[in-house]
């Protein structure tokens, strides 16, 4: 990636479209503007342009035309768009006179919103809210990302890590004081107060792990014996064939997995093996994977077929006794409900509960911390004030507990990138769409 370069890529999906917006960003964005559609548009105000091939000066295309000078830029760099006319012809003559300019190339994944980051214009936080809001699938995933996006875990983690730096100089008087022997009385116990605040306020926040669950889903497992009916039962809640149903009992022998949007909340139900002794390897290998997936899953699906000997379910977390095929026979004890996936009875009933788990499970607006990385960096954090308390509170050295603190200050600083994150960003970015 060579940052001082200027670049283009379409933002647009690929495809005959009636619309096709090309985003260039960089030192020499307002001469190529200038070269191929003439006097300069007035800033971020869309002008009708006809588009010439800087070599030939043949035109390629009408165009509404912007230009937006930096700082004030999405990636704080001199930027323009040109929204031309979807065609695959159109298109590929526009950017082909693009790259044409000396030191303009083709962005990389990601490369807008990394130089957006770069030039200060949004902290890493509000970068994950960004791919967040672009892969929300749910109601719920959007408003959450839009949080992000709009800096609430960087405000956040900004006011911790201030508070966190205060004591760090409160910590560097004490021990600039103890030099003159004219230590406040009060001093020490300040300090020992705000970590303690601190120390709260993560525990409060570490405690809440909806925002992580929210934008992976709620992951309901469908399991019970074989031929329970939990690929018809699949389909019938995917509304489509996911799965291959049969009278053959074992035809499942793999996960199958479905993203659902039920209520706004995510939900990912999975199919799996019926669970039975097997002497088939394969077969064995699915009931393991059944077992373990079963295990993590947030809800279990039991399902009770009308015949064969009633089994227990796996562990788990919570477990929820469907009684399946209700029409062939409604005799079964100890169910929580009743469903027959073929004519649909109690398929709405089991929707409605399963909306209800998810809104207990995923519904909290309060959470701050969205991903495992944040996570990470709030336990380190607060697993340092906790050892610069217990330091100073038996007396330890005063620099130790400094150090501890210093700790915890570059953890909270980790979250919106200020200290270094390369490892971070290489992956980050490489998940984004080309062209933002």
């Amino acid at each position: 990636m060579r940052s001082g370069d200027t670049i283009f890529a379409t933002a647009s999906g690929y495809g005959r479209a009636a619309v096709c917006l090309i985003r260039i960003s960089g030192s020499e964005s307002r001469t190529i503007l200038e070269r191929m559609a003439g006097v300069l548009p007035q800033p971020r105000r869309a002008a009708l342009k006809v588009l010439r091939d800087p070599s030939s000066g043949e035109p390629l295309d009408q165009a509404l035309v912007l230009w937006m000078p930096g700082p004030n830029s999405f990636t704080g760099e001199d930027q323009a768009e040109l929204h031309i006319h979807g065609g695959l012809a159109t298109r590929a003559a526009v950017l082909r006179s693009l790259s044409s300019f000396e030191n303009c190339r083709a962005a990389e994944a990601g490369e807008f919103t990394r130089r957006a980051f770069l030039n200060g214009r949004m902290d890493l936080a509000q970068v994950e809210g960004l791919a967040d809001i672009i892969d929300a699938e749910t109601e719920a995933q959007r408003r959450q990302a839009m949080l992000q996006l709009e800096g609430r875990l960087g405000d956040a983690s900004e006011r911790w890590r201030e508070n966190i730096l205060l004591v760090l100089a409160l910590l560097e008087a004490s021990l600039d004081f103890s030099d003159e022997g004219d230590v406040p009385e009060d001093l020490e116990a300040d300090i020992l107060r705000r970590l303690g605040l601190l120390e709260k306020e993560l525990a409060k926040v570490l405690e809440n792990r909806s925002g992580e669950r929210l934008r992976e889903g709620l992951t309901v497992v469908l399991a019970g014996p074989p031929n329970a009916g939990k690929s018809t039962l699949l389909n019938a809640l995917a509304r489509r064939d996911v799965a291959i149903v049969s009278p053959i009992a074992g035809t499942t022998r793999d996960l199958i997995e479905v993203h659902c949007d039920l209520g706004g909340l995510p939900v990912v139900i999975v199919d799996t093996a019926g669970l039975r002794e097997s002497g088939d390897l394969i077969e064995q290998e699915g009931v393991a994977r059944a077992r373990a997936r079963a295990g993590a899953a947030d809800l279990v699906l039991w399902l009770i077929p009308p015949e064969g000997p009633v089994t227990e379910p796996p562990s788990a977390r919570r477990v929820l006794r469907v009684g399946t095929k209700a029409d062939l026979d409604r005799g079964r004890p100890g169910c929580d409900l009743l469903i027959s996936a073929a004519s649909g009875e109690g398929i709405p009933e089991l929707i409605r509960r399963l909306e209800e788990e998810a809104e207990a499970a995923l519904g909290q607006a309060d959470a701050i911390v969205t991903r495992e990385r944040h996570r990470k960096a709030v336990e380190r954090a607060h697993l340092s004030l906790v050892g610069a308390r217990k330091m100073l509170e038996s007396g330890g050295p005063v620099e130790l507990a400094a150090e501890e603190v210093r700790l915890a200050s570059r953890a909270v600083g980790e979250i919106t990138g200020r200290v270094d994150v390369e490892h971070v960003l290489d992956r980050l970015f490489s998940s984004f769409c080309i062209g933002k």
